[in-house]
């Protein structure tokens, strides 16, 4: 039996679905279990377990903020290939979110209390980058993934040494991160002006100054 197109409602509940899963903890599915050598909880003084779980938080908002930037591009992409390769970096993506969310809960943390304006206003920025053209929402891309290694690397180094497991998902979660960067560039992506460059890390530093704490 074949099945039917999906609708525009149809189109429009998946998206509903989508965005209420980046923003509500613990309702994705992982498809991979933490790239960890083992399942070992290392154990962390009081200052050292708050100063971890507010580098996570920040991570999990950038997974909050990095889905909610795919599915503004897929949204307003002009293109079918580009809208359909966002759909599959979200996709992709939706792991960092649950490895983050898993290891703030062994913390006996939890996510920005934010996440929600976190995710609408990516959502509107990519919107706005998708809608420009198809070169300059694939470059948003590629510049978002290259600051997010940036930040991904540096808290790598700040992570109390024994804090093996927190090191091993950042790590993964960066060569992915980096990958989904060359894709896009690989794709068409241009590079963006330096005003604008300087615009999004501005941004991305309040919101990191932010998430550590909420």
């Amino acid at each position: 039996m074949a099945l039917r197109p999906l609708s525009k409602i149809d189109h429009l509940l998946l998206g509903v679905d989508k965005a209420l899963r980046a923003v509500v903890p613990h309702s994705n599915p992982s498809t991979r279990p933490l790239p960890v050598s083992d399942d070992t909880i290392p154990e962390l003084s009081i200052t050292e377990a708050r100063h971890v779980a507010g580098l996570m938080r920040i991570n999990h908002t950038g997974e909050v903020c990095a889905q909610g930037l795919y599915h503004g591009q897929a949204f307003s992409a002009k293109d079918n290939g580009v809208k359909q390769a966002m759909h599959q970096s979200a996709e992709e993506e939706v792991d960092h979110l649950v490895w983050c969310e898993t290891r703030l809960q062994e913390l006996g943390s939890h996510p920005s209390i934010f996440t929600p304006l976190w995710y609408g206003m990516s959502f509107g920025l990519g919107a706005v980058a998708g809608a420009i053209s198809n070169e300059f929402s694939l470059g948003f891309v590629a510049e978002t993934e290259a600051q997010v290694s940036e930040h991904l690397q540096d808290h790598i180094g700040q992570l109390p040494s024994q804090d093996k497991r927190s090191r091993e998902i950042l790590a993964q979660m960066d060569v992915e991160e980096l990958h989904h960067r060359e894709l896009a560039l690989d794709s068409g992506g241009a590079a963006l002006s330096p005003p604008i460059r300087h615009t999004m890390r501005w941004m991305a530093n309040r919101m990191k100054a932010t998430a550590y704490h909420l």
